[in-house]
């Protein structure tokens, strides 16, 4: 059972990333602030969803929340400054946006960069604990695989559509066969582990 806030009358922004752990694509964060009645029975962590119940979840919760909004790092940023710090300057970036400003952050995870000077509160896998980061998973979730269906259409080879960048056998595949993209992040390890460069 999600959690509608962790402290009663407090204005609180539940915060997720989505695309971590891929090969090529941005990593997408979102900031949802939601109203303490809210309530939808499909909601839930993302990963716990359909692809569809997803997709039903996500025009409920952006016309129903009080603010809403998602952000992208780059591939370049993400070598750069490396996936951690990649994920919270998405969480970042999405706070960023809100047009309403929270008094807390519920951030999904067990570590955070300090936003602002507004407190924050780490809670692992709260995205199956609290409704306003189970919300925010969607978001990101949703919103990433839109950009990684669009940017499929120029790279087919790598089946984006389908596998949204993470590193499925057939992506390491195409990444073998095809080389990389401007999309990859050249930061990460690309080719199977098991194979061996000369």
């Amino acid at each position: 059972m999600l959690e509608p806030y962790l402290i009663k009358g407090r204005i609180e922004a539940g915060c997720d990333e989505a695309g971590r752990g891929c090969l090529a694509g941005p990593v997408t964060a979102a900031a949802v602030i939601l109203p303490e009645d809210f309530h939808n029975e499909l909601l839930n962590d993302s990963k716990q969803l359909t692809e569809r119940q997803r997709e039903l979840l996500r025009p409920i919760i952006e016309r129903e929340a009080i603010a809403w909004a998602v952000a992208f790092v780059s591939p370049q940023e993400i070598d750069e400054i490396n996936i951690l710090r990649a994920s919270f300057t998405a969480m970042h970036r999405a706070i960023d946006q809100l047009t309403t400003r929270p008094e807390a952050l519920l951030i999904d995870g067990n570590r955070f960069i300090k936003y602002q000077d507004i407190p924050h509160t780490c809670i692992v896998k709260g995205d199956g604990k609290m409704m306003s980061i189970a919300a925010a998973s969607v978001l990101a979730k949703t919103h990433r695989d839109e950009y990684m269906q669009r940017i499929a259409q120029d790279f087919p080879q790598y089946a984006w559509d389908k596998n949204k960048g993470y590193p499925t056998p057939a992506h390491r595949a195409a990444i073998e066969l095809h080389g990389a993209t401007p999309h990859h992040r050249m930061s990460f390890q690309l080719l199977n582990p098991q194979l061996t460069l000369f």
